[in-house]
């Protein structure tokens, strides 16, 4: 996998890319702190992002805010602190893993392996929610519109979705577009 790592220090940072590299992921980018993070992710765009805590700049939480707000890649955060303010930050964050140090290689491969699917599924989940918004909007104008061709033309509702429908396959456009079409036509 190709992985961005950020630690302000570069000992660790030497660590984790050498301990990365023997569990044969490649090491695309590596930050000092958390904004370069961010920069780097957004250029990069990693299978995964592993991150400390205690950065400059901004720390690794608010990097991993960014990131996965902007669905570019699952965060795991390294970091010698196990508080609990540290963790619920880390949630509301959408982290997908949290390791304490010191941590084993063995540590970091589920944790990779575990962060990429749940963000996979996540980013799915994100396209059939949006789909079925999509659709939804669609429907509620569709309604209106059928509901308007009833009342202005005395239709009954079969023959107004068979209008609309009909309408949008000889203007090769959506039922949707249609239905918007005729909702504004009507100045509703």
């Amino acid at each position: 996998m190709r992985v961005l790592i950020a630690d302000d220090d570069p000992i660790i940072r030497l660590d984790l890319k050498q301990m990365l590299h023997n569990l044969g992921h490649d090491v695309v980018a590596e930050a000092e702190d958390g904004k370069m993070a961010v920069e780097l992710a957004e250029q990069q765009t990693p299978d995964v992002c592993v991150l400390d805590v205690k950065m400059p700049l901004l720390d690794g939480i608010e990097a991993a805010d960014q990131i996965t707000e902007g669905g570019i890649a699952p965060v795991i955060l390294l970091t010698a602190y196990s508080d609990q303010e540290l963790i619920e930050r880390a949630k509301t964050a959408g982290v997908f893993g949290y390791l304490v140090k010191p941590f084993k290689p063995s540590d970091l491969v589920p944790a990779i392996e575990v962060a990429k699917s749940r963000f996979e599924s996540v980013n799915q989940l994100k396209k059939e929610v949006s789909g079925l918004q999509e659709r939804l909007e669609a429907r509620k104008v569709i309604e209106q519109a059928k509901g308007i061709l009833i009342e202005s033309q005395g239709l009954n509702e079969a023959e107004a979705y068979r209008r609309i429908q009909t309408q949008a396959m000889n203007a090769r456009k959506s039922m949707r577009e249609v239905a918007e079409a005729i909702v504004l036509a009507a100045g509703i």
